[in-house]
């Protein structure tokens, strides 16, 4: 690691596989901003126990699917801390629902925090990391953007741009110390996860190669490998994290 503090930004970072990443960086000595949606006591819960003379730690309230709210929070995170060396944009939202359910404002909404979210929130922290000479952009995608899914549409639509998006913003600034890349995870067992609609674990796990869900903890590994200042060589790269899922069979 360097002998420069970093800070990091990672969105819906007090929940599930933002969590994670909060915990494992936090550990690894990164100043985090972790923000979040709407879930304060799960939030505030994370920031005090994380938080320690040795440690900074702090959590914003913000909509990653409103572009002013996306650009105010990393103005803050400038403000408050002077630089920002990672972007972790893991804040999604997924409403399952059949092709029949899906309304302009759904289909609007998923986009928005699942997709423009991550645009946003990267083309206003890029010129800080380029007058840096350094910085570490991850999307986190989701397996549902390589296998399709009948009851996550909309969804599924956004995370395959997600992929998109990373190799552009890749080639915009590979040459100016900068790396972007996506994590795409399979089923993870989250709160999020849980939650959903119509998806029955029970049906999902026999099509997964090693026969069990993925953890939080687990994908946020591949998240801090890429942004270790050793990966310095990998960009526009998609990292499926899937327990083989997507390949099928």
């Amino acid at each position: 690691m360097t002998s420069v503090p970093r800070v990091a930004l990672v969105t819906g970072g007090t929940r599930g596989i933002g969590r994670a990443v909060t915990e494992r960086l936090v550990s690894d000595g990164v100043t985090v901003v972790a923000a979040y949606a709407t879930d304060h006591d799960s939030a505030n819960e994370l920031r005090d126990r994380l938080a320690d003379d040795t440690t900074q730690v702090s959590v914003r309230q913000a909509d990653v699917g409103d572009e002013g709210q996306c650009r105010d929070l990393v103005a803050s995170v400038l403000e408050a801390h002077g630089r920002l060396d990672y972007v972790v944009s893991n804040a999604g939202t997924v409403i399952e629902q059949r092709l029949a359910e899906i309304t302009e404002v759904d289909w609007h909404t998923q986009l928005a925090v699942n997709l423009s979210g991550s645009f946003f929130l990267a083309q206003a922290a890029i010129p800080a990391m380029i007058d840096q000479g350094f910085g570490r952009v991850v999307n986190v995608g989701s397996v549902t953007a390589l296998m399709g899914s009948p009851v996550q549409i909309a969804y599924g639509a956004a995370k395959a741009g997600l992929s998109g998006l990373t190799r552009s913003l890749a080639r915009s600034v590979a040459r100016k110390g900068i790396t972007v890349n996506c994590v795409i995870p399979g089923s993870i067992e989250t709160d999020m996860s849980a939650s959903l609609r119509y998806t029955d674990a029970s049906l999902v796990t026999p099509l997964i190669p090693m026969g069990r869900w993925g953890t939080p903890e687990e994908v946020a590994h591949a998240v801090t490998f890429l942004l270790d200042e050793r990966s310095s060589y990998i960009t526009g790269s998609v990292l499926t994290v899937d327990g083989g899922m997507s390949m099928g069979g």
